[in-house]
């Protein structure tokens, strides 16, 4: 069965809060695990907003330990506590995270009611958390820094015509899917004699703070979403990579370049009250461009794309 992706962007600025506009944070739901990836101030606030619990959030992947990335955490944290949190928690990150998470969790005076986990990620890594997959890349920034894949793994595609030439009831298909065989009528059924082949996982790319990366190309190769930092136009461009960032015409040749289907900007300058000229300029270069704003909610449709089983 194909899982239910959703997006939230919790907050899509940068830097610093902007009116009607928080710092960093995206919230992704596969089917019941629901992912954080960046938690800038106030990100707990806007997760009330939302449609999401904040207390069933699994796992929280950071970027890199810029403040406006990570310094949500701690009332974050504090407040499952308060709530009276008893699932355990999964922080993540690049290197630096053993070091500042457990000096994050220190602040202040609470006691806390579940167990949290830390894991470095390596760069040019794959993990395996079941129904996805998180796939690292090492960004071109300031400090050690991550962008983030999620993909959903490939999903067997049974032929509906051969299975039933056979005769296998549909209540047995998805047990056939899941373990490559079934006993109908008295002999064993294999995947392979129904196999039409398989549905194309969908794939979301997060790149966090960087400066545009040839890699990245690669990276988000057909991504059905990438949502690139872009934190100013061209006009800004020499003083923008300077620190580490990307303009949006750079974010949209990245686009183009890797064939995704849809561009979503992000990690606004608060120095813009008017994104309309770095919207207009990445259409420029790549039509499905989009502006994110805070609480967007985003629903990844199902890819019909079928892929040849060797």
């Amino acid at each position: 069965m194909a899982s239910d992706i959703k997006l939230t962007f919790l907050g899509t600025g940068g830097s610093w809060p902007a009116p009607g506009r928080h710092l960093p944070a995206l919230a992704i739901q596969i089917d019941d695990v629901l992912n954080l990836f960046d938690c800038g101030e106030g990100t707990q606030k806007q997760l009330m907003k939302s449609n999401f619990s904040f207390m069933r959030i699994k796992n929280i992947f950071i970027t890199h330990f810029h403040g406006d990335h990570f310094l949500g955490l701690p009332g974050l944290i504090q407040s499952m506590s308060f709530n009276g949190r008893k699932e355990p928690l999964e922080i993540f990150g690049p290197e630096g995270v053993l070091d500042i998470i457990p000096r994050t969790l220190s602040l202040g005076y609470y006691s806390l009611s579940y167990k949290i986990t830390v894991h470095e990620l390596a760069p040019s890594a794959v993990y395996d958390f079941g129904k996805f997959e998180i796939e690292t890349l090492g960004n071109d920034h300031t400090i050690p820094s991550l962008s983030y894949s999620i993909k959903e793994k490939d999903v067997m595609k049974i032929d509906g015509d051969k299975a039933k030439e056979i005769g296998i009831p549909s209540r047995k298909l998805e047990k056939l899917r899941s373990e490559g065989s079934v006993l109908f009528n008295g002999r064993t059924v294999f995947l392979s004699e129904v196999l039409k082949g398989k549905r194309r996982g969908r794939k979301i790319v997060y790149t966090g703070d960087t400066r545009p990366m040839e890699s990245m190309v690669k990276f988000a190769h057909k991504a059905d979403i990438l949502i690139h930092d872009t934190t100013t136009d061209s006009s800004l461009e020499p003083l923008v990579n300077e620190y580490g960032h990307s303009s949006s015409r750079q974010a949209a040749e990245i686009a183009r370049d890797a064939e995704v289907k849809y561009l979503y900007l992000f990690h606004f300058s608060p120095r813009l009250d008017d994104l309309s000229t770095l919207l207009d300029e990445a259409k420029s270069v790549f039509p499905n461009s989009i502006l994110s704003r805070d609480l967007m909610e985003v629903s990844v449709k199902v890819s019909k794309e079928i892929i040849p089983v060797d």
